[in-house]
């Protein structure tokens, strides 16, 4: 550290006031970072007391000066001019006017904010359906570019990064099994028994199995399964994407010439289209044992049990639910890493970017799974 000023003496400062209302300061000696504090107090309380209409800066004692004291004359401007009254310098050296005209005062000055316009419900309306637009655009715009990212791994599989596959798999797949299978296996033993009630008035509780596999193959299954790995994975990506957001590790790519859609975002939406349905499939499963649970509770055999749930589930019922899988996984990828890249650059950023991935991602495959309900009902599946 320089240390100059240190040791040196602390400046002067004289004031004088004429009869015209003119008030001059006479600053002298070294003004910098550990002396300007001396005489600082001193010139704003002249500058409050004698309240004049014109100060003259006197700079010709001044031998030296830094930052620290051209903070002080510049402070003095702005408390005088807003004041009401004139200001000038006089005296100072060609070297240090030249430093001070690097200084613009107007740049410390108070910024008097402009009072916020009330809007009105019109501009509401419009600046919400604005800003709406501007998201269905931002995803239009990722969707292609992963649309076309997927086609060119499919034509050129050897520039796919199947170890990051492969590891995304481990994670997103193998790693959600257990969660999966327990929360399908309780949702199934939970609808299995608040329907099996009602249906013992009319002695319909054999029908509970019919219920159970229609419902798991065509909407529980998939969707539960979908929720679940959202929650898990998608946010995972999330906070993966928003923390080399904020790390600048995105920007890091982009210089080096590597698109991060194909980069980062492929390899996670290529493993999540080859998990979720084989991911839908155990849950499937889990959720049809948790039925069986409820009905050999009930007395059913698992013979009977079995021959309900073959008579009721078709083929094409269970692959039409998987089918819905692809899109869901689709979205749990694309959304998550979009969150991701899209996060701002703060402490909470991450946390907001995973947010993000799992609430638009539930609405988005709510909305894919009613589209896909209108499909199938005019299909006749």
């Amino acid at each position: 550290m320089n240390n100059q000023g240190r040791g040196s003496s602390a400046p002067s400062l004289e004031t004088a006031k004429d009869g015209k209302g003119t008030l001059t300061i006479r600053p002298a000696g070294r003004l910098d970072a550990y002396t300007t504090s001396g005489i600082w107090n001193q010139a704003e309380d002249a500058l409050s007391k004698e309240k004049p209409r014109k100060v003259v800066v006197d700079a010709s004692g001044i031998n030296y000066m830094d930052a620290s004291g051209m903070a002080l004359l510049i402070e003095l401007r702005l408390l005088q001019e807003k004041a009401g009254g004139s200001f000038e310098i006089n005296g100072l050296s060609d070297d240090l006017q030249k430093l001070f005209n690097l200084f613009n005062p107007e740049d410390f000055a108070e910024k008097k904010e402009a009072p916020k316009k009330r809007e009105g419900f019109v501009e509401k309306v419009g600046r919400a359906a604005y800003d709406f637009l501007g998201e269905i655009k931002v995803h239009i715009i990722f969707t292609g570019q992963v649309t076309v990212g997927l086609i060119t791994a499919l034509l050129n599989p050897f520039k796919v990064r199947w170890g990051e596959v492969l590891t995304t798999c481990e994670k997103f797949g193998a790693n959600s099994f257990f969660i999966i299978a327990l929360v399908n296996f309780l949702v199934g033993l939970v609808i299995a028994f608040q329907s099996a009630m009602p249906m013992q008035q009319y002695g319909a509780q054999i029908f509970v199995a019919d219920l159970i596999v229609i419902a798991y193959f065509k909407e529980l299954g998939p969707l539960m399964t979908a929720f679940v790995v959202n929650g898990r994975s998608g946010s995972a990506f999330a906070a993966e994407l928003g923390t080399m957001k904020v790390n600048e590790e995105l920007d890091a790519l982009d210089t080096m010439g590597l698109d991060p859609v194909n980069f980062l975002v492929v390899p996670k939406v290529i493993a999540a289209i080859l998990m979720l349905p084989l991911l839908t499939v155990f849950g499937n499963l889990f959720g049809l044992i948790g039925g069986l649970v409820v009905m050999l509770s009930l007395g059913f055999t698992f013979e009977t049990y079995m021959n309900q749930i073959t008579a009721s589930g078709t083929y094409v019922m269970f692959l039409a639910g998987l089918f819905k899988t692809l899109f869901f996984a689709v979205i749990i990828a694309g959304v998550g890493c979009l969150s991701g890249m899209r996060a701002s650059r703060g402490p909470s950023a991450v946390g907001d970017a995973a947010t993000d991935a799992v609430v638009l991602g539930i609405v988005l495959m709510i909305l894919t799974d009613g589209l896909f309900g209108v499909i199938y009902y005019v299909l006749g599946i």
